[in-house]
């Protein structure tokens, strides 16, 4: 017999029957032998199967342990994944709004150039201005200035004159 095809079970070991001899064993011994077997192989199969069935049970907990596993490492890539694409996504949104930022700055210069040249302008046209009022007024002041010069010097003439006629000033 092959070890395949040859099942022993408690039941065959009972049921067993020796043929019965002179000089054969003791009937009790080989009766009490054959139960202690049957027992043994009895606690051995019932051992056996709730092995097996902690077996099953540890390999269902290994799948579960692996599927577990397998969805943390595809959650763990996925984050991963996801990580990258918000920080793509945030150098490129900086990028937009640091070019902004420049385009808004250059705006800003450019009107703030322009307002200084439009201040300037003014600042110079002002000052033109006042320097021809000044021009205008010293014209003026000399032109009062020389018909002061020339009241005083009409009235010491007229002083001089009556001082020398006689002719008391009225």
């Amino acid at each position: 017999m092959s070890e395949d095809t040859f099942h022993l079970t408690p039941h065959d070991i009972r049921a067993q029957e020796f043929q019965k001899t002179l000089r054969g064993f003791d009937p009790a011994e080989v009766e009490s032998f054959k139960e202690r077997v049957a027992e043994e192989l009895d606690r051995l199969l019932r051992e056996r199967t709730r092995a097996e069935e902690r077996m099953k049970g540890l390999v269902e907990q290994l799948r579960t342990h692996r599927e577990r596993e397998q969805a943390l490492n595809e959650a763990l890539i996925a984050a991963q994944r996801l990580r990258a694409d918000i920080q793509a996504q945030a150098g490129r949104e900086a990028e937009v709004v640091l070019a902004e930022a420049r385009q808004e700055a250059a705006r800003l210069l450019n009107d703030a150039s322009s307002e200084e040249q439009g201040v300037r302008h003014r600042v110079t046209a002002a000052a033109l201005q006042l320097q021809t009022y000044v021009a205008t007024f010293r014209t003026i002041l000399d032109r009062h200035q020389a018909e002061l010069d020339a009241l005083e010097s009409f009235l010491e003439r007229e002083f001089a004159r009556e001082e020398s006629d006689g002719v008391p000033a009225s």
